[in-house]
């Protein structure tokens, strides 16, 4: 069974960024990182997931996966990819699936089994202190708490609820809620299109649209959390 959860150690050589939601825009990307000089021989970038889906360069997510520099967490969007077999098709086919399903019957194996070795959550130390990743809300009051569901769940039904609500909830953002999540610096998170980042307690929301035309990739510099946790605004979700 792969990791639900993967642990990464402090970058003592370069520097750690965060991305928003990618949805298969990948050149967009790449103009982003070399705007701020990412060096992939000492940087590394880690993804909130949703890489494919809506844009049009999904097809490239293997040649990103293959990155030693990459590292993202399973989204709704990618969790189709793992279910394509058993998923409501028509509802992907309108979040914007049909680049998968012009892919012969091997192709699809092949990316689904590349996809289902994505984490559903990271946590990495930073000079500062634990930084979480997850597509869209840590579900408990504590990142222990999570920790714990991922690795020893209590049953089958159980763990599928837990990951279903890192992949899918908006209800921290929607109810604009505070509390934050303990044991961390930070969580950071994408999944609600904003027009800029928004911070609610220590949780901080990237997807600022990269992928769409009027929208731009932010890449969160981590060592920067603590200053930008310091002024925090939530900005309407569009």
């Amino acid at each position: 069974m792969p990791e639900l959860i993967k642990r990464f150690a402090k970058n003592t050589a370069g520097r750690d960024f965060a991305v928003g939601d990618i949805h298969g825009c990948f050149t967009k990307l790449q103009q982003a990182l070399d705007g701020i000089g990412f060096d992939p021989a000492v940087d590394r970038l880690f993804s909130v997931g949703d890489l494919v889906d809506r844009g049009p360069e999904c097809e490239l997510v293997l040649d990103w996966l293959d990155k030693p520099w990459f590292h993202p967490v399973r989204g709704n969007h990618d969790d189709y990819v793992c279910r394509y077999d058993t998923c409501d098709i028509g509802n992907w086919l309108i979040n914007g699936g049909g680049w998968f399903m012009c892919l012969n019957s091997d192709e699809q194996a092949e990316y689904a089994v590349q996809f289902r070795e994505l984490p559903v959550a990271i946590e990495l130390e930073t000079a500062n202190g634990l930084v979480g990743i997850v597509h869209a809300d840590c579900p408990f009051p504590t990142w222990s708490q999570l920790v714990a569901e991922l690795t020893e769940p209590e049953s089958p039904k159980r763990l599928k609820l837990v990951k279903n609500t890192c992949m899918w909830s908006r209800t921290r953002i929607e109810m604009v809620d505070m509390s934050g999540v303990d044991d961390l610096l930070a969580l950071v998170v994408g999944h609600t299109p904003l027009r800029s980042p928004a911070v609610l307690g220590n949780v901080v929301h990237i997807d600022t649209v990269g992928w769409r035309n009027e929208g731009h990739f932010t890449l969160l510099d981590l060592s920067a959390i603590p200053a930008f946790i310091e002024a925090p605004g939530l900005t309407v979700k569009e």
